[in-house]
């Protein structure tokens, strides 16, 4: 029994859900495919980025897919580039959010105490600012850019992570097999890292799989306000901002909005699937509303 509950989730269960689930196939694919897209950017893009032409504001046609934009640049082009900007941006944020929120959690739930109080009331007070709001002040005082826009979305993002943990150790620390390692003299990292981690696979990445669409739609919404990606590099929120001014370039808005609602919508619905195949407890639920 204690092997079973120290055993980390198999990548067959998820291959199984793959193949007995449809939608969580064509999620799947959909996410995958965004990867590539954003991975292999610059062999699939029929133009540059930046490359200027004649054709101002032409809608979608043979010569370009999406259109152009106010510059004449090909919109898919950009689309495709802003997908190597968002996807990868994402993806950092919710690499490094999660391996904080794993050390701030996993310490302060091992050790409880007075080192359990201080972490968590920490953890407690950036919760306590509205997600989008604390984003763009930070943005706004560290001044418009990616990277400033990549630190303002991570001081958000590792809180969730923190509390999943802490809640996953406080139950596994008391564990027969926990016990046992700490009878063998395993200091505490050698504990949290060999007996206490795998049981933590499962629902980091359910938690994860859904915050990468979070963080696609809260990075384009800094930079739809402008804080975030500046001109004239390609991103789906500044793509959406630029078509805000040209009310009859249906195109503009449209496609990187697509985009958006596309690769959102597939990780909320690989979230859903892996919580109900790797996390069947429902231990990952500990999230608040817009965070």
């Amino acid at each position: 029994m204690i092997g079973a509950i120290a055993r980390p989730p198999r990548v067959s269960m998820v291959a199984r859900a793959a193949r007995g689930n449809p939608l969580f196939a064509s999620a799947l694919t959909v996410s995958v495919g965004w990867l590539v897209v954003a991975l292999a950017a610059p062999l699939i893009a029929p133009a540059s980025p930046l490359a200027q032409s004649p054709d101002l504001l032409v809608g979608p046609s043979a010569q370009h897919w999406f259109g152009t934009d106010e510059l004449g640049r090909d919109v898919l082009s950009r689309l495709i580039w802003g997908a190597r900007v968002s996807v990868t941006i994402a993806l950092i944020v919710v690499l490094a959010s999660s391996l904080i929120g794993a050390v701030v959690g996993g310490v302060a739930g091992y050790f409880g105490g007075w080192v359990d109080e201080a972490m968590m009331r920490f953890t407690d007070l950036v919760f306590a600012f509205p997600g989008v709001i604390l984003a763009l002040a930070v943005t706004a005082a560290l001044g418009p850019g990616l990277r400033n826009a990549v630190i303002a979305v991570l001081i958000l993002s590792w809180p969730p992570y923190a509390r999943l943990v802490r809640g996953q150790v406080l139950m596994l620390r008391g564990s027969e097999f926990v016990m046992m390692a700490r009878l063998r003299g395993a200091s505490a990292p050698r504990t949290l890292l060999r007996d206490i981690a795998p049981n933590l696979t499962g629902p980091m990445l359910v938690m994860a799989t859904v915050d990468v669409g979070e963080k696609i739609l809260l990075v384009a919404a800094i930079s739809f306000l402008g804080l975030g990606v500046q001109q004239p590099t390609a991103d789906w929120g500044s793509m959406i901002a630029t078509g805000t001014q040209y009310l009859e370039a249906w195109w503009l808005p449209t496609f990187p909005g697509l985009a958006i609602v596309t690769v959102v919508l597939a990780n909320n619905l690989l979230g859903d699937r892996l919580r109900d195949v790797l996390d069947p407890r429902g231990v990952t639920g500990d999230r608040r509303p817009g965070r």
